[in-house]
């Protein structure tokens, strides 16, 4: 599982739905004490992969700015 909680390419969604599985793991009381640890660590691993998933729309989000009627987006802005 650790390699999968490394991969650049992972979306939120599915970031996410892995630390749900987690919590859910770790909730159930049944993994090990050394299951548990290495849980909570990828469980950490992919909280901040989300949490970066967020700032960067928050980013583009901000980079919205209203021109008249329209909105347009701040040169600059990688959308990739």
């Amino acid at each position: 599982m650790k390699k999968e909680v490394m991969s650049k390419k992972q979306t939120f969604e599915d970031a996410l739905k892995k630390l749900q599985n987690i919590i859910e793991e770790l909730e159930s009381g049944s993994p090990s004490l050394d299951k548990m640890m290495q849980l909570f660590e990828d469980g950490m691993k992919l909280m901040q992969e989300c949490r970066s998933h967020l700032i960067e729309v928050e980013e583009r989000i901000n980079t919205l700015i209203k021109v008249g009627e329209d909105y347009s987006k701040k040169p600059g802005i990688d959308q990739s």
